[in-house]
């Protein structure tokens, strides 16, 4: 059996979602606090919202050299976005802008080729220094067992610095976090600005200036220039309005998928210890099977309990085979694991020693219980090498366990 299973986390009775969830609470019916957000949601009057979204986009089109941004990875969310927002607002200018992790999949690659011609859009695109990606990935993996610092304070960062460039005050974004999770609810107003920036974690609780401090002498304060957010006053004073397109329309994420495809060729793919019917799923980064390798180490579970739970809200499949998809995909090491230890410098009993570090009460990982995951057919192709050196990794490992040493907190910062 799975351990994922066999470890016997509570799960919520109506999604199967772990209480390792962020933010998830189970009530005295034992449902998540997430299935009930879908229960506000599935009350909101969206033609009311869908008339708020009319008048905004309304009160910035054709005033600036761009009607909006739009935050773009390739993904099937912001692809939605961009496709959903040109089609309903015939002549719309917007600026798609994206923040490049460093891990782009060749078929992602394609997509955006073809998305971008079909729909004839300006693209703004920008890749930091992988020498500093390295760096970044490293110490935010130490601290938080997150590597994705860089992408995550990339792409909430970086295109809210190039719409006061632009002097572009509208940002459209995606799904809203009430979707996923419970940082906020669908019947609270849910703006993407720095107070999300900071109350989601996207940062993981460092942001640009505590990480140029963790760095110091390793990269320069203008290398974290992409991931600081603006000032407060720069956007107020360009009158900005960051919102989410799904806190104005209804966000049904395999309606979205299969209109992409039809309209746009957008064309799925699989991941890694991710069922094939789910090949629309988090695309965009063959670092992907990594990061979710990492959160079944640190809470029990991964995507395909993420993407069972959306479906058992959405009465598309039963709990039985919920369960039997979990058991089959969860807890497998990915093949991408040794591209991600070779860029960090590090080797395999380091990463679980830092992994194990972080994880979430009450789930106890067991690494005699974990399976190879399969080799995907892009692997050949993704890029290997130029990685940190054992010796820089090791320098940059104990650098922040002097300091952490030092700093005469109560707690420990660095896994034994």
């Amino acid at each position: 059996m799975s351990p994922s299973v066999s470890r016997k986390l509570k799960r919520c009775s109506r999604c199967l979602l772990p209480e390792t969830h962020e933010t998830l609470l189970l009530d005295e019916k034992g449902i998540c606090n997430v299935c009930r957000a879908q229960e506000v949601k599935a009350k909101i009057d969206w033609n009311s919202k869908l008339i708020e979204l009319d008048d905004l986009v309304n009160t910035y089109k054709g005033k600036y050299r761009y009607d909006c941004i739009i935050p773009f990875s390739g993904g099937k969310d912001s692809t939605w976005t961009l496709y959903y927002l040109m089609q309903r607002y015939p002549g719309l200018k917007p600026l798609v802008v994206r923040a490049n992790h460093g891990f782009l999949r060749p078929k992602l690659r394609e997509n955006c080729q073809k998305v971008f011609r079909k729909l004839g859009v300006d693209v703004h695109d920008f890749t930091p220094s992988w020498k500093v990606v390295q760096r970044l990935m490293l110490q935010s993996f130490i601290e938080k067992g997150d590597f994705c610092w860089h992408c995550h304070t990339g792409i909430c960062s970086y295109p809210m610095q190039v719409a006061i460039k632009e002097k572009t005050p509208l940002i459209f974004w995606g799904e809203p976090s009430s979707e996923y999770t419970s940082y906020y609810s669908y019947d609270q107003s849910e703006e993407v600005n720095e107070e999300r920036f900071n109350r989601t974690g996207a940062n993981l609780g460092i942001n640009a200036e505590d990480m140029l401090i963790r760095l110091d002498g390793l990269v320069d304060e203008r290398d974290l220039e992409p991931f600081k957010y603006p000032p407060l006053k720069e956007l107020r004073k360009l009158g900005f309005r960051s919102v989410c397109l799904g806190s104005y329309i209804p966000w049904d994420v395999k309606m979205q998928v299969e209109k992409i495809k039809t309209e746009l060729s957008w064309e799925g793919d699989c991941v890694e210890n991710v069922p094939s019917e789910y090949n629309y799923e988090k695309i965009e980064c063959w670092m992907q099977g990594v990061r979710d390798y990492i959160k079944f180490i640190k809470r029990g579970y991964t995507r395909p309990s993420h993407l069972a739970a959306i479906d058992l809200r959405n009465k598309r499949i039963s709990k039985e085979e919920a369960l039997t998809m979990i058991k089959e995909f969860e807890g497998k090491r990915p093949p991408s694991l040794d591209i991600f230890l070779e860029y960090l410098g590090i080797d395999e009993q380091q990463f679980y020693t830092i992994a194990i570090g972080h994880q979430v009460s009450p789930w106890k990982f067991e690494l005699n219980q974990v399976s190879p995951g399969e080799k995907l057919n892009d692997f050949d192709n993704w890029s290997k090498g130029d990685g940190l050196t054992p010796e820089e990794a090791k320098n940059q490992i104990n650098k922040w366990s002097d300091d952490c040493n030092n700093c005469n907190s109560s707690g420990t910062c660095l896994p034994d």
